[in-house]
């Protein structure tokens, strides 16, 4: 045959194409996906199948890793040793699979990303948990196939007692598919498998509630839940988990940032880096020194912040610029009957629940087909311990074990087995306790024959023996979870935790923040002395009072002109004398920001309601821009732009305007104008706005801004405790931009003029003096006067108390009794702020 006919020509197309699909199969079937109903992939069932057939088991000493290698390499997985080693390794780091298989001795590597030692280094056995997956196996409960060169034989799956590829999850890439499957609590599980078994139209929902998440063997903290139920329903989610952390303070006062816990993954060492190369980048700021204190008792990362710093701060910042903070994308892709399929966990639970079936039924077809075999052998030692002497006539008269066993069957009609069996039957056999044994044991097979009978005529029987068995394991290897919880905000409705109480919420200068219930404050007589309201440094004093529900939502303005959203609940509460917490912990504020303005709304998800609303915004300056609600309607961690503010302007103040409202405007000099808001066309957040009102000179100033509502009067009130009411008819009608009119009479005794306020008859008065005393009076006691005039005194002002700081309204019937209901009563403020 010439060197010619011997080449076949092809199309390469063809052949690439066949090629590349037997080569994908391959990777698919054989290498990179878990099988669903053992949950391994070949590598790891043949080396857990490996060390069974050597016996290290839990409770036979260790042997060298090498010698599990070769005889894995040698009998079943033709491969690299490398890519066997690395397999049982990863399967004995308990920061790598939620419950390891494989007992090793040596190093092992660390969660660091350190190399484990040379497989000739280390030793290893297999965990008893690990067992439970090779459990039954001698009992024919699983197919066996040709190894690699067909002189062996190996199991397809292992005949798993545990639920193992939920428990320990599995990733992988094949081609144009990959897994990545989560780990999860053993006693979850197993709960859930066994609602299953009870019922199997369970809903999903149902079994979501028993297992809850996934449970990484690094712990760490799943934060927000609606990645974890769409991977539970559908196969396919991403789940957000954090680090866990504490704030330690030290003796000096310094704050601390204690990391005990980092995401599944995640490698400690890489993470540590990446902090300290963003510290010295400038990226994250606040952080002096990080130090790695772990040790064999846990894990502990130390970072020490700066004496300025805000622990929340730089958490935050923390989570979204390094792996604190990582996504574990679920993709629960598996084999089933050797074909990849996209999962969700009611379907992994239904294709385990089938697999333990089947290994239960074949066994019990084992057990019976064993005890049968037995039973009939013992039916024939019993005919000839019943006719002994016959037998041993026959025997001793044979010239062959042959020809004894041939006399014996005709003899009694026995089988083959039976007379070997007779034939090879001790002397010590043929005593009268050994006979009586015989005939018991024989009762004991009926009796178990007819069990195994029962069991395989009654799925019910086979159920409760895989509940069982399930039981049996969780009480034996089952824990509590390692990953917690934390429901984000759109998960549950933390209103439903909450009475709608008021509340009064008290902002001070140097930014502490604090809600006080309302009948805490007590009503007191024109001219008082007052009431500690609240225990400030010798330097702070309360510069914001806002009157809210708690299920109210808080909109705050910086000076530079930001939004942010707080619900009231979220504010921490605190008595009247208390100092309250750094709003910095509560906002992502920068330092050289302050919080200016307030809105207190009472919903945005009615889009009727944000619609229809607008928000108006002030400057010192004299600026006013008006904004449709609706676009602060979607609350950001990090807030919004609110308004572009002028270079040396600042945000003074917000109001909640229905587009229908007349606005006043005030100036320290003591001028105030008025106009209609639509001479105000709304903007976009980000626009500058327009000139509300012309300044009298450069150190002039706007002290506050009121929208007018019916049957409301003016209410002025200047730094050295004089006040009046006067009357909105007195200040007429003009265009935005002027110059305003006279509103009160600025004199040495009064001081300038302070704050604005639009109140009624049924409002009372709350003043606050930059030293935190406050006092409570009603507004009916104060006369209307005209705006010209200077008013009357207010407050007692001394040296200690000082000038006034803010003033605040509220509604008088809320006072009437402290301990009435508030239900059904409205409340409301408008704080005029000064620097």
């Amino acid at each position: 045959m010439s060197l010619e006919e011997k080449i076949i020509k092809i199309n390469i197309e063809d052949e690439m194409k066949s090629a590349y699909i037997d080569y994908s199969m391959s990777v698919i079937v054989s290498r990179a996906l878990p099988d669903v109903r053992d949950g391994l992939k070949p590598v790891h069932r043949r080396v857990l199948y490996g060390m069974n057939e050597l016996g290290l088991t839990a409770n036979k000493s260790h042997k060298k890793s090498a010698r599990i290698v070769g005889e894995v390499l040698g009998k079943y997985h033709p491969h690299g040793d490398s890519s066997v080693y690395y397999t049982m390794v990863r399967m004995a780091q308990d920061w790598s699979l939620r419950y390891p298989l494989v007992d090793g001795q040596g190093n092992y590597g660390s969660v660091d990303g350190d190399s484990p030692a040379a497989m000739r280094y280390t030793e290893a056995r297999m965990e008893r948990i690990a067992e439970e997956i090779l459990k039954d196996l001698d009992k024919e409960t699983v197919d066996l196939l040709p190894n690699f060169d067909e002189s062996l034989t190996e199991p397809s799956v292992l005949p798993t007692r545990l639920p193992n590829l939920l428990l320990n999850g599995a990733s992988g890439i094949a081609v144009g598919m990959a897994t990545n499957m989560p780990p999860h609590n053993l006693t979850d599980t197993v709960n859930a498998i066994c609602t299953y078994i009870d019922d199997n139209e369970v809903s999903i929902d149902t079994l979501i509630d028993i297992i809850k998440a996934p449970d990484f063997p690094t712990g760490g903290t799943i934060y927000g839940y609606a990645g974890v139920r769409e991977a539970f329903e559908t196969g396919r989610g991403r789940v957000v988990v954090r680090a866990t952390t504490e704030v330690e303070t030290t003796s000096s006062g310094r704050e601390k940032l204690i990391v005990t816990e980092i995401p599944y993954l995640v490698n400690k060492a890489d993470l540590i880096k990446k902090i300290a190369e963003l510290v010295n980048d400038k990226k994250i700021e606040g952080i002096s020194n990080i130090n790695d204190e772990s040790d064999r008792n846990g894990m502990r990362i130390v970072i020490d912040l700066k004496r300025d710093a805000v622990a929340n701060i730089v958490l935050n910042k923390l989570y979204k610029y390094t792996a604190m903070q990582s996504t574990f994308s679920v993709n629960n892709i598996a084999l089933v009957n050797g074909r990849p399929s996209m999962l969700n966990l009611k379907d992994l639970i239904k294709h385990f629940v089938d697999h333990r079936h089947d290994v239960v039924t074949r066994r019990t077809q084992y057990e019976l087909r064993q005890a049968e075999e037995k039973a009939h052998i013992l039916e024939g030692l019993i005919i000839a311990s019943d006719n002994i002497d016959e037998v041993i006539q026959i025997i001793r008269s044979s010239k062959s074990r042959d020809e004894a066993r041939q006399r014996l069957i005709e003899r009694f009609e026995l089988s083959e087995i039976q007379a070997k069996a007779i034939v090879e039957m001790r002397l010590g056999q043929l005593t009268g306790l050994e006979q009586d044994k015989l005939r018991a044991e024989y009762a004991d097979l009926q009796k178990l024959i007819a069990h195994l009978k029962d069991i395989l005529s009654d799925i019910t029987l086979r159920m409760q023996i895989i509940k069982d068995e399930l039981i049996e394991i969780r009480d034996k290897y089952g824990d509590e979870r390692r990953t917690k919880i934390e429901y984000a905000a759109e998960e549950f409705n933390p209103e439903d935790f909450y009475a709608d109480d008021e509340m009064v919420i008290t902002i001070s200068h140097e930014g502490y923040i604090k809600r006080t219930p309302l009948t805490e404050y007590k009503s007191q007589h024109r001219g008082g002395v007052g009431a500690k309201g609240a225990a400030t440094k010798d330097e702070d004093f309360v510069e914001h009072m806002i009157m809210a529900t708690m299920h109210n939502t808080l909109l705050l303005f910086t000076e530079k002109g930001q939004c942010f959203w707080l619900k009231v609940y979220e504010i921490p509460e605190g008595s009247k004398n208390s100092k309250g917490r750094a709003i910095q912990n509560l906002l992502n504020l920068s330092s050289d920001n302050k919080v200016k303005a307030y809105i207190n709304v009472k919903t945005l998800n009615d889009e009727e309601y944000i619609n229809n609303n607008y928000i108006m915004l002030c400057t010192k300056k004299g600026i006013v821009k008006k904004t449709a609600l609706e676009a602060y309607s979607r609350p950001r961690v990090n807030g919004v732009n609110a308004v572009t503010i002028r270079e040396g302007d600042q945000l003074l103040e917000a109001r909640l305007t229905n587009g229908q409202n007349d606005i006043l405007m005030a100036v320290r000099s003591g001028k105030a104008i008025r106009f209609h808001e639509e001479k105000v066309r709304p903007m976009g957040r980000t626009a500058t706005g327009v000139r509300g009102i012309t300044l009298a000179s450069e150190k002039d100033e706007v002290v506050g801004m009121v929208c007018i509502k019916d049957n409301e009067n003016i209410l002025v009130v200047s730094e050295n405790g004089y006040g009046k009411r006067s009357d909105v008819d007195d200040y007429r009608l003009t265009n935005r931009g002027g110059k305003g009119v006279k509103t009160i009479n600025i004199t040495e005794k009064t001081g300038e003029l302070i704050a604005m306020l639009s109140v009624t008859d049924e409002h009372d008065l709350m003043i606050i003096t930059r030293s935190g005393i406050t006092i409570r009076m009603a507004v009916a006691d104060l006369r209307v006067m005209g705006r010209a005039t200077q008013g009357v005194k207010l407050i007692n002002l001394s040296e200690k108390s000082g000038t006034i700081a803010a003033v605040a309204k509220v509604t008088t019937e809320d006072v009437e009794d402290q301990d009435s209901s508030l239900e059904d009563k409205s409340s409301d403020a408008e704080t005029d702020n000064i620097e």
